[in-house]
């Protein structure tokens, strides 16, 4: 494909066109096949039946051709060389069949397990063969689907759900798959098919957004070459020389489908009498003078919608969602709110439903003008999800299903919610505009603050939270956090406890908010850390003194404590150094010490052995040779020379937790890795090649720093990330002659963070040996896979 042509989705006419054509191309080829294969060698009996997509004229150019081979009974079955035959001749011609083979009795009755078969029969059409066999099946299935017509689409709507739940309920992804995700294709087939089941009234009309997603998928198969239905970032440029232009026409019609089918979904399973059904029956009471709720839904009672945020408030404190009609009425009216309405929406337990009302019907947009900067704005990473309105809405809801008890309880200790809340809207408001995001944010919230006549110590607190709404992500990341420099800058930046807790939230809901995989357990651990480390730092003053003389401990612990940095006693539990000292004692009659253990998510093995160059490389060619992600290692030295190091790392193909044995295995390595027996180089060379990006999408940066830590330098490293880097990296800093005091470890898609904090030869490092370690890391990050 050419990066430089562009294609753009044909015209509804064309598309429409198209289907058409690629359904009779297909046709032709199927009946040929067929009666050279099966129709001259079966008896009557045997009907052949286009289903799904093709059974409905709808073939798109690489989709799968759905056939049902159907019998009166068992014994006009074809014989199965002649099906083989069938199919083979399907695929030498290019086509990739998907067959079936049932009996009329068969295709009317009620498959729980496989309501697939049921569905795909509503767009049957017959082919070629026994026509009365096709009839038959007509003949008895309609009175089967108007029996059974309320469980077929109960299960279909389930399936619909499932499917959804998949995708995060959003239409809003930045690379949407355009027949699964959301408002696409599926949702837009499972809307006509609920509706052939059990007609309803009130559905927006779907011809537009048919043709619209049906000539970007059509675009999608022949740009590709195959079954491809995400609309990636090289697609849409490939589609339009505005690709932006190009996602905001596909939310607008995914709008459409979504709010069609959601209806659909509703009306199939709150019938009256289930269960759901007479729950939303009990809800109706929640109805005032001024809004009435049906089945979930609220309508307006007076002849003219409220002028204020009222209507939010009531959606959002009872999570309902506006009728359809409601949305309607609600078009070009714009709330008069001022902040202290804003606010008590903000304040409510969960105002997120109460926002994305206001979104549906267009009064976000309105009220907040603003807003309009970020409504389906595609900013291109790998890393985020969503477009920047639907990420914003998702962080404000993450708040509401804190799941981890320490941030819900440090949720409920803010004493003004609102704020932070506030804080969310407006933290990305500013992206796309070319600057800073986060300083032109304050710039905007400052006049939208103005504007709505927020006090001063709230605007100053907004204002704060959206200047510094990426510092504490920042040092999760990049910064050794048992530093104590890194401390005292934090805590500057912050000012004060009511400002962390602040922070803290504002950030554990930004990073939940950029993908469900992006706030790991791991990340958890770091949030909460970084904000012990402040609010610790904000109470007393901290010290990274050495250990002497541990006061209070017994003669051989506080020898083995003496000469450790004083941030080991605060990053480790009293168990913990237990552990340490008891695995100080096994020196005595081996050589290294080690102990691998499973906590929250993540695997931690920490050794002890008399410092060695290289040993750090050497572990961490160790543990990456197990397919292993390194996301964190500290290096601890007492005065005796003896080394106290820890890993802490993730294990994605859940190779130690599906294999107890593998663990065993792994501290065998390391040992034998120690002791010399075995070269972390070769281990490598023999793991498995990942799949990775054919070409790098980041330029390796390497920075040296030394204002950052008192007594070392830090080298950050961001490149792209791959298996065996941090080994590379630590070997360069090795052979250079420097000293690894902390490592941190951070991975953002396939983007690696890296930071290292050296000394060479007890002190920081001085610029000869900066340079040459500089460009001997560049190297390493260059150095093919």
């Amino acid at each position: 494909m050419n990066d430089a042509v562009i294609i753009p989705p044909p015209p509804p006419e064309e598309a429409h066109r198209t289907l058409a054509t690629r359904t009779a191309d297909v046709d032709r080829q199927v009946l040929a096949a067929f009666d050279l294969a099966i129709a001259k060698r079966s008896a009557a009996g045997l009907a052949l039946v286009a289903v799904g997509g093709y059974g409905r004229k709808e073939l798109f150019p690489q989709a799968d051709v759905d056939l049902l081979l159907l019998t009166s009974s068992e014994a006009a079955t074809p014989a199965r060389d002649a099906l083989a035959d069938f199919l083979q001749q399907l695929w030498d011609g290019g086509i990739r069949p998907s067959h079936s083979v049932h009996s009329v009795a068969e295709c009317t009755i009620e498959h729980t397990g496989n309501a697939e078969l049921t569905i795909s029969l509503l767009d049957r059409r017959f082919l070629a063969g026994d026509q009365a066999v096709f009839q038959a099946l007509a003949d008895r299935f309609q009175p089967f689907l108007a029996k059974r017509g309320s469980a077929i689409a109960q299960q279909l709507a389930g399936l619909a759900e499932g499917r959804r739940a998949k995708f995060q309920n959003t239409i809003y992804h930045l690379e949407p798959n355009v027949k699964d995700a959301p408002g696409g294709l599926r949702d837009l087939q499972t809307t006509r098919w609920l509706t052939q089941i059990d007609p309803q009234q009130g559905l927006p009309s779907l011809e537009g957004a048919l043709a619209f997603l049906a000539g970007v998928r059509i675009r999608l198969h022949e740009l590709s070459g195959r079954d491809q239905n995400v609309l990636t970032f090289e697609l849409q440029d490939a589609l339009a020389e505005q690709p932006a232009a190009l996602m905001r026409e596909y939310y607008r019609y995914a709008r459409v489908v979504d709010r069609a089918v959601r209806q659909a979904i509703e009306a199939a399973t709150e019938r009256p009498g289930t269960l759901l059904g007479r729950f939303h029956e009990w809800r109706a009471r929640l109805s005032t003078s001024e809004f009435t709720v049906s089945r979930e839904k609220v309508l307006l009672r007076a002849p003219q919608p409220p002028e204020d945020l009222s209507l939010y408030e009531f959606t959002a404190r009872h999570q309902l969602r506006l009728a359809p009609d409601t949305v309607e009425r609600l078009r070009g009216v714009t709330p008069k709110a001022g902040w202290m309405e804003w606010k008590r929406l903000l304040a409510l337990p969960r105002p997120a439903a109460g926002l994305r009302a206001m979104q549906d019907s267009g009064a976000l947009g309105a009220a907040l003008p603003e807003w309009s900067n970020i409504e389906c704005l595609v900013v291109r990473d790998f890393y985020h999800r969503y477009t920047v309105d639907e990420h914003t809405l998702v962080a404000i809801g993450a708040l509401e299903q804190i799941a981890d008890a320490r941030f819900s309880e440090l949720m409920g200790e803010i004493e003004d919610p609102a704020l932070v809340r506030f804080a969310l809207m407006l933290h990305d408001i500013a992206k796309g505009s070319g600057r800073d995001h986060s300083q032109a944010a304050v710039e905007v919230a400052h006049t939208v603050m103005d504007r709505m006549g927020a006090p001063e110590t709230d605007r100053a607190t907004v204002e704060f939270l959206i200047e510094r709404h990426l510092d504490m992500s920042g040092v999760m990341s990049s910064r050794d956090l048992h530093d104590g420099a890194t401390a005292r800058v934090l805590a500057e930046k912050i000012g004060t406890i009511e400002r962390l807790k602040l922070l803290t939230m504002l950030t554990y809901a930004d990073i939940t908010a950029v993908n469900p995989q992006a706030m790991t357990p791991w990340r958890l651990e770091q949030l909460w850390r970084v904000y012990l480390l402040a609010h610790d730092e904000l109470t007393k003053e901290l010290e990274s003194e050495r250990i002497h003389s541990a006061a209070g401990m017994p003669p051989e612990r506080a020898e083995f404590l003496e000469g450790l940095p004083v941030r080991y006693l605060r990053t480790h539990t009293q168990a913990e150094i237990d552990i340490h000292y008891a695995l100080s004692r096994q020196l005595e009659s081996r050589a290294v010490a080690i102990e691998i253990h499973n906590e929250r998510g993540f695997y931690r093995l920490t050794l002890l052995t008399k410092d060695r160059p290289a040993l750090f490389a050497s572990v961490a060619g160790a543990i990456a040779s197990f397919g292993l992600n390194i996301l964190k290692a500290e290096a601890f030295a007492n005065s005796r020379g003896v080394v106290v190091d820890t890993f802490t790392f993730s294990d994605p193909h859940r190779t130690l937790d599906l294999n107890p044995t593998e663990v065993d295995r792994l501290r065998g390595v390391v040992r034998k890795v120690l002791e010399g027996k075995q070269e972390a180089e070769r281990l490598l060379r023999s793991r498995p090649k990942p799949l990775l990006p054919s070409k790098a999408r980041l330029k390796p940066r390497v920075a040296v720093k030394n204002d950052i830590s008192e007594a070392a330098t830090l080298v950050e490293i961001v490149a792209e990330d791959r298996p065996g880097l941090l080994y590379d990296l630590a070997r360069v800093i090795s052979e250079a002659g420097c000293n690894i005091e902390v490592v941190l470890i951070d991975t953002e898609a396939h983007k690696a963070l890296d930071v290292f904090y050296l000394t060479h030869q007890g002190r920081k490092l001085d610029p000869p040996v900066e340079e040459q370690l500089k460009a001997g890391l560049l190297a390493a990050c260059l150095a093919p896979h």
